[in-house]
């Protein structure tokens, strides 16, 4: 079965992975960054080569998506999956369903620090980092490779994307904000690891070394420093010339009152007044 590590795209998603797959995938806590493939992407273009879709139409996966899980699904065990896409459907076409999917954990970030790391990653303008938030038809895919759509990952808008998981009651999920995990890490990444347990049916007691040894090594900074030493196998190569752009960029400094002017910050507590009463940020 599918436990789902999911969240909008730049909202502390890697740094969970990292997190999980030292301490479940290592024997001492300790990360290396051949542990993240222990935690793939789902939907990648590798889950769908035993089908016949149509790599030209942006789409056309979405036919596979619970094919190709219940393929993942064949030997009975456990795997954790990353996923950006909208918990919903595409031409009737579901993304998940409860007999794949055991559970998840649904991490979300406070849209205006989400702006500056769009803006990063994608190489956009605040305004044009806004507009991909902003729309309902957002999907996302390798646009270095336009003839080939097989990673195509549907995640709408931001509002979409994180009301899609947590509004639904089909399996356990748990909704950890990327904040709290960075404030009182040990702390939640205790109950992290507790709900997974126990939606799992996983018997092991909580591992108190290993977990704050997950954490000592993967802070910020020495993501950062693995990333300047070796690379990083998730940053992306630049729309603009040959070469990857920094996947580790702000980190704490990321404050997008500290960024933005007054009258954008303004814009942007209009904008999504709504979510942040919902989610608690104001």
């Amino acid at each position: 079965m599918i436990f789902w590590i999911a969240s909008y795209p730049k909202s502390g998603n890697t740094w969970l992975r990292a997190l999980l797959s030292s301490y479940y995938h290592s024997d001492d806590g300790f990360f290396n960054q051949k542990l993240l493939e222990k935690i793939g992407q789902f939907p990648e273009k590798i889950h769908f080569t035993n089908f016949n879709y149509n790599p030209k139409i942006v789409t056309d996966t979405s036919r596979f998506w619970i094919k190709a899980q219940e393929k993942i699904n064949e030997d009975k065990k456990v795997r954790f999956f990353k996923t950006h896409n909208i918990l919903g459907a595409i031409n009737g076409n579901k993304f998940t369903n409860i007999k794949t999917t055991i559970g998840g954990i649904y991490v979300i970030r406070d849209p205006r620090n989400v702006i500056t790391s769009i803006q990063n990653h994608y190489e956009l303008s605040k305004d044009e980092a806004l507009k991909f938030m902003l729309s309902e038809k957002k999907f996302i895919h390798d646009y270095h490779n336009k003839d080939d759509y097989g990673d195509f990952q549907f995640i709408s808008s931001w509002e979409k994307n994180y009301q899609s998981w947590i509004k639904q009651n089909n399996f356990p999920i748990k909704i950890i904000k990327y904040e709290d995990l960075n404030n009182k890490t040990f702390e939640i990444f205790k109950k992290i690891i507790e709900f997974i347990n126990s939606t799992t049916d996983n018997k092991k007691k909580f591992n108190e070394v290993k977990a704050k040894n997950s954490i000592k090594s993967t802070t910020f900074d020495k993501m950062k420093n693995i990333e300047k030493k070796q690379g990083f196998s998730e940053s992306i190569l630049s729309k603009n010339d040959p070469k990857k752009i920094p996947f580790f960029h702000l980190g704490p400094k990321n404050d997008w009152r500290n960024i933005f002017d007054k009258r954008y910050q303004k814009k942007l507590n209009l904008i999504f007044n709504d979510n942040l009463e919902e989610l608690n940020y104001i």
